[in-house]
């Protein structure tokens, strides 16, 4: 930027103005030290030579701050700036360019410096944002990490810049898959009108939970933790809202009801299934739809056996097992057990009396049960009746087999 004739007298005259408080101010000081060695020791040449250097200091300021002010405004007229390293206002030099810290570059001075102030200040404002973000995630991740859950919140380190705020870092937090799955049962008590609990409620319902059915000797696969500490077993159970009170009691009423009020099924299972647990039999009947196929299979064989044993049939495991894969409930066969106990006694009295092929329990079951083979075992039944009835015709109402009731020979 070349400097005009006007612009070069303008600097000049702020300089020597500057020259002249400080060539002032230095004659001051000498003045006051001459005063300093002339002084006399009298009280009243004391206050005299106070006074007089009060009036010199106060001079030399007024002027240096006259000066400096004028300087400072006629220099900015023309866009001077003061060089430290002079002491002298200047111009900048023609073709000189400045290149802010972020790789800027500026032609004139005042934008340099104005955009250098400006970048600062956004520098200060994102430490500020960078360090809250910190402070924020450190509680986040401090609190998950008690309950071992700390690798839920790490992936959240790419929003520390943002300057989050621990409410925020939360929001985000429950906002990710992760999160999703391990508190899966919120979205379902969220669907139901229930609230959402939060990360320690719901914690401390599983550790509730887990105590109970531990204590009352229920199989591990139903409090065992997953990923991330999740027990899938207990999501259906928040979800519904089931106190910890709530389950023990569903727990001690299933006890009494099953194990001590039916007595022949808990004696099948003793006698087909030296192994299983009380447990065992209490989570079927807590649970029978999420119940481990195992213990499903062996509580449907135990439910026939014991219907078998009350009718006082013959009862295997085996011959229960295979009844139970056939679709025979517990409940479809005690309907029918004791028409097959008198249709198997029956059935094989009158195939020993006309020489038939044997009657057995099987037969009977294949025939009421409509099981596989059933054709056959109808067949047969239906032979021995006629045999029968051929044998009384002449009777009325005589024999077993020859009363008009359906499914009895």
């Amino acid at each position: 930027m070349a400097q005009t004739a006007a612009q070069k007298k303008t600097i000049a005259e702020a300089n020597a103005l500057k020259k002249k408080a400080q060539a002032q101010i230095k004659k001051n000081q000498a003045s006051i030290s001459k005063l300093e060695d002339s002084a006399k020791t009298t009280i009243a040449e004391q206050e005299a030579f106070k006074a007089q250097q009060t009036i010199l200091d106060t001079e030399a300021e007024l002027l240096g701050k006259q000066a400096g002010i004028q300087a400072k405004a006629t220099a900015a007229e023309i866009g001077a700036k003061l060089n430290p390293k002079t002491g002298k206002y200047e111009l900048p030099k023609a073709g000189v360019s400045y290149t802010a810290t972020d790789g800027t570059v500026f032609t004139d001075l005042a934008t340099y410096e104005k955009y250098q102030e400006l970048l600062g200040e956004k520098q200060d404002i994102a430490s500020t944002k960078k360090r809250a973000g910190e402070s924020a995630y450190a509680l986040l991740y401090q609190e998950f990490a008690q309950y071992g859950l700390g690798a839920l919140v790490e992936p959240l380190k790419s929003y520390i810049e943002d300057g989050l705020s621990d409410a925020e870092f939360t929001l985000r937090l429950r906002e990710t898959g992760a999160y999703k799955k391990r508190f899966a049962a919120n979205a379902q008590r969220v669907d139901k009108g229930l609230r959402a609990l939060s990360e320690a409620e719901y914690i401390a319902k599983e550790d509730a939970y887990q105590d109970i059915m531990r204590r009352y000797g229920l199989p591990e696969s139903y409090y065992t933790r997953g990923e991330m500490g999740r027990q899938e077993g207990f999501e259906k159970i928040i979800a519904n809202d089931i106190s910890d009170v709530e389950l023990e009691d569903r727990i001690a009423t299933a006890q009494k009801r099953v194990l001590n009020a039916n007595p022949e099924v808990t004696q099948a299972l003793k006698q087909f299934y030296p192994d299983i647990t009380n447990g065992d039999i209490l989570a079927y009947t807590l649970d029978p739809k999420n119940a481990i196929e195992n213990i499903k299979r062996k509580v449907t064989a135990a439910e026939i056996g014991g219907a078998q044993i009350g009718a006082g049939l013959s009862t295997t495991a085996a011959g229960a097992e295979s009844l139970a894969k056939a679709g025979v409930t517990g409940q479809a066969y005690q309907k029918k057990a004791a028409t097959i106990a008198e249709d198997t006694l029956r059935g094989g009295q009158l195939a020993s009396i006309y020489k038939q092929d044997p009657y057995t329990q099987q037969t009977a079951e294949a025939n009421l049960l409509d099981l596989p083979g059933s054709a056959a075992a109808k067949k047969q039944t239906d032979k021995l009746k006629s045999l029968e009835e051929a044998a009384f015709s002449g009777r009325a109402g005589a024999g077993a087999i020859a009363r008009d009731r359906a499914g009895v020979l």
